[in-house]
């Protein structure tokens, strides 16, 4: 999330990889998703490179339009950061800022019933594995959201990096256009999405929760709004994307409607602006899945991050869009962290 207090740098050569710093948990990632509004499909792509650990985390996840995700993650091993490639998963920066690609050739775990995911021993033996290709085109219909977090003096941050998640980071909202296949099904897919890009340490338990709601109703307006912290302790960002430009959120509350998994079922938030400006958004979740983190600390703590990814119908002054609403919480005592907080 961008801070207000912070002054925040971006060049064109940060669409490629970056030489990581010495942190064991550098991680450069690039995250994409798109939905064709008039098939109710689509999906979400990440490649996160983590070379001092010399793997990289890869997910595919499709929502197929009658409720059904095909959904793959990997650790493959990876020798170095120069490129976002790995597990048959690529992107391809065409021009920065304005056209990129990404690929994908292997296979998908095609889930009738994704809450299935919650066990993810049960999902992988209970599931069948299909054949799956993915060759979408974006175009990027924003200004770029973000950047690298620097000093007022445009000197680096001094970050703990088992503190860090994510301290350079940028948005934009995009065009997507392509084919997915699974198995042999086939959608193409003619939509908008937004992408995403960080580099630094991280860890996934270096947040204790957040709700991320990126939403598109079409090539001439969007929005992005997250609200996260620690506690009770709320700070809300994003942008509202209309007339070509964006005016920056600068106060969201979300009010959301939990099912009997403790899964967000639909969501309403109030978002205001810097222009002064306020827009009420109403979210149904149409396909969720619930996925996890893990990680054991130095001391033999295990800690768990559970990270719940809907796609998600919209409404707000009368249109209708499509995107994400992506639910992060620590898992503490069994309950995750932001609900218990109130979020």
């Amino acid at each position: 999330m961008s801070d207000p207090k912070l002054h925040y740098r971006l060049e064109p050569q940060d669409e490629y990889t970056h030489p990581p710093v010495a942190a064991l948990n550098y991680n450069e990632s690039m995250y994409f998703n798109v939905f064709d509004h008039a098939k109710q499909a689509g999906g979400w792509f990440r490649i996160g490179n983590r070379p001092n650990e010399h793997y990289a985390e890869i997910t595919v996840c499709i929502y197929l339009p009658d409720g059904r995700i095909g959904f793959m993650f990997g650790r493959p091993e990876i020798a170095n950061n120069d490129r976002m490639e790995a597990g048959g998963l690529k992107i391809d920066v065409v021009e920065p800022f304005k056209r990129l690609k990404v690929s994908y050739s292997g296979k998908v775990l095609l889930l009738a019933n994704p809450f299935e995911m919650a066990d993810p021993k049960t999902a992988w033996r209970n599931n069948p594995s299909l054949p799956c290709s993915v060759e979408i085109d974006y175009t990027g219909l924003s200004p770029m959201y973000g950047g690298e977090a620097i000093n007022a003096d445009g000197s680096k941050l001094d970050i703990d990096p088992e503190k860090s998640f994510a301290p350079a980071h940028y948005e934009q909202l995009c065009a997507g256009r392509g084919t997915i296949r699974v198995g042999d099904e086939t959608l193409e897919i003619d939509g908008y999405g937004l992408r995403d890009k960080s580099w630094g340490p991280r860890h996934w338990q270096a947040i204790d929760w957040y709700r991320w709601c990126p939403m598109s109703f079409g090539p001439d307006f969007g929005m992005m709004f997250t609200v996260g912290g620690a506690g009770k302790n709320a700070r809300a960002s994003g942008m509202v994307f209309s007339d070509g430009k964006y005016d920056m959120v600068n106060s969201c509350t979300i009010e959301t409607d939990w099912d009997e998994n403790g899964y967000q079922r639909a969501l309403t938030a109030v978002v205001g602006t810097e222009g002064g400006k306020t827009y009420k958004v109403e979210g149904k979740v149409l396909s969720l899945i619930p996925l996890r983190n893990r990680r054991t600390t130095p001391e033999g703590v295990e800690l768990q991050t559970r990270i719940t990814e809907g796609m998600t119908e919209y409404r707000c002054n009368g249109r209708v869009g499509y995107g994400m609403s992506e639910y992060l919480d620590q898992i503490v005592d069994g309950q995750p962290s932001g609900r218990s907080a109130g979020f």
